[in-house]
C-alpha cells in the first residue's frame, strides 16, 4: 500500500473516512495502523466500545517515562441540514484554504502528527513521542476515558500532554467544565377544566426553569475573578425540553436538559444543591396529588476543567515550542482537563480556528498547518 506523505494529503485521507460520532471509528484507525506498520511504529488499541468505537495510543522513541503524548480526537459533528458547498467528506482546496468536515477540529493537527512520523523516526529520542487518537470527544469527551485510565495504570507515565485542538496555536491552559444534567417532572394527568384533580408537569417544571435562570443571574454577578474568560462567567443553558399530550389533558410528563459550564475552582454543587432545595420545596404538594408524582434530575455527563498551571512541563514546552510568553484561556472544553485529573499535565495547542468548526464549508488555513509542523518539530527536539 502506498500511503501519502504530506500533511494535506494524510488530512485529505482522514477527513474522507465520515467518523461522525454516531459511526464507528474503525476504518480511519485502520488505516493510521497499517500507516504506523509501514515506519515500525508500535500501538495498541484501547476500546471503547468493542467492535465500534477505539482509541490507538503508538510511542514513537524508547520505553521510557517522561514522554510527551500528542493527543487529539477521531470524531466529527454531523453535517446533517447543513448548507455545504462541496462534498464534506471530500476535501478541497481554494486560495490557500482546506475545506472539509473536521479539517480544523480536528484531523488537521492529526495529519501533521501523522506527517512528521518519519521525521521523528529519524532522531534519537531520550524520551518518547506518543500518539494518542481518541473517540467520541464530540459527545462528551466519553470515549478517551479508558485511555487515559490505560495511561494511568498500564504504561509508563507521560511527563506532558498536547492536546490539538484548534487554538490557532496559541497556548491554551485553562478552559470552563461541562456537565450535563437531564431533569424528568412527573405530574398527574386530569381533564384540563380539574386541575386541581391533577399534577401539571410542565408547570413544574416552569417554576425549575425559573430558578435556572435567577441561578444564570447568580453566576454571572459572581464572574470571574481571573479576568481570563469570555464569557466573564460560569454559564448555565437549558438546551431541549419536551412535555404534555394536548392542550386539554393536564400534563404528567416534562423533561428538559440543561448543563453548566463552570470556571476552574467554581463550586460544581453550587446549582445542583439549589435545585434540590427547590425539590423538597414543591414535591411535597405533588405527592399530596399523587405519591408517583416527583421531580428527578439526573448528572448524565461531566468533562472537567482545565486549571492554568504555570508550574505544569506541558505548559513551559508549549510556551518555549510557539516561541510565545502568554497563554490563552477557552469556553469550550477539551480532553485536556481529564488528563490533568489524572495527573499527566496537558495544555492545548492546535492549527485552526475554533471559529470554523461545527459550521458548513469548515475549513483549516495551510498556514496553520505549516506552523503546527515547525511546532511538532521543536518539540521532538526537547526529547532529544
Amino acid at each position: 500500500m502506498t500511503f501519502p506523505t504530506t500533511t494535506e494529503d494524510i488530512l485529505a485521507k482522514l477527513v474522507s473516512f465520515d467518523t461522525t460520532s454516531r459511526e464507528s471509528n474503525f476504518p480511519l484507525i485502520e488505516w493510521v495502523e497499517s500507516y504506523l506498520d509501514s515506519f515500525a511504529v508500535p500501538h495498541v488499541r484501547v476500546d471503547y466500545e468493542e467492535a465500534r468505537k477505539t482509541n490507538l495510543y503508538a510511542t514513537i522513541g524508547p520505553d521510557a517515562a517522561g514522554g510527551i503524548v500528542l493527543s487529539g480526537h477521531t470524531d466529527v459533528v454531523p453535517v446533517d441540514g447543513q448548507k455545504w458547498s462541496s462534498d464534506p467528506f471530500a476535501m478541497v482546496e481554494k486560495d490557500g484554504l482546506l475545506y472539509g468536515r473536521g479539517t480544523a477540529d480536528m484531523k488537521g493537527y492529526l495529519a501533521a502528527c501523522l506527517a512528521l512520523v518519519p521525521h521523528f523516526k529519524s532522531l534519537k529520542f531520550k524520551v518518547p513521542i506518543h500518539l494518542a487518537f481518541s473517540c467520541d470527544e464530540e459527545v462528551g469527551c466519553r470515549g478517551v476515558r479508558p485511555l487515559v485510565e490505560h495511561l494511568r495504570t498500564h504504561v509508563k507515565k507521560p511527563a506532558a500532554v498536547i492536546v490539538g485542538e484548534p487554538t490557532n496555536m496559541q497556548v491554551v491552559n485553562g478552559h470552563k467544565s461541562a456537565v450535563r444534567f437531564q431533569t424528568e417532572v412527573t405530574g398527574h394527568e386530569s381533564h384540563s377544566a380539574l386541575t386541581d384533580r391533577g399534577v401539571n408537569a410542565i408547570m413544574v417544571a416552569g417554576e425549575i426553569i425559573s430558578e435556572i435562570g435567577r441561578l444564570r443571574e447568580e453566576l454571572i454577578a459572581t464572574g470571574d475573578s481571573s479576568g481570563r474568560y469570555d464569557p466573564p462567567y460560569s454559564t448555565i443553558h437549558i438546551g431541549m425540553i419536551s412535555g404534555g399530550t394536548a392542550q386539554n389533558i393536564v400534563p404528567r410528563n416534562c423533561s428538559f436538559g440543561w448543563e453548566t459550564r463552570l470556571l476552574p475552582g467554581a463550586d460544581e454543587e453550587f446549582v445542583p444543591r439549589r435545585l434540590e432545595a427547590l425539590k423538597k420545596k414543591l414535591e411535597p404538594a405533588m405527592k399530596a396529588v399523587s405519591k408517583e408524582a416527583g421531580i428527578l434530575t439526573e448528572r448524565k455527563n461531566a468533562v472537567p476543567g482545565l486549571a492554568a498551571d504555570k508550574e505544569s512541563l506541558a505548559e513551559q514546552l508549549a510556551l518555549q515550542c510557539t516561541h510565545s510568553n502568554s497563554t490563552h484561556t477557552v469556553s469550550y472544553c477539551t480532553e485536556a482537563g481529564l488528563f490533568q485529573q489524572a495527573g499527566i499535565p496537558a495544555v492545548v495547542c492546535g492549527p485552526g480556528s475554533i471559529e470554523q468548526a461545527h459550521k458548513p464549508d469548515e475549513f483549516i488555513a495551510v498556514s496553520e498547518l505549516r506552523k503546527c509542523e515547525v511546532f511538532l518539530k521543536r518539540l521532538a527536539q526537547k526529547c532529544c
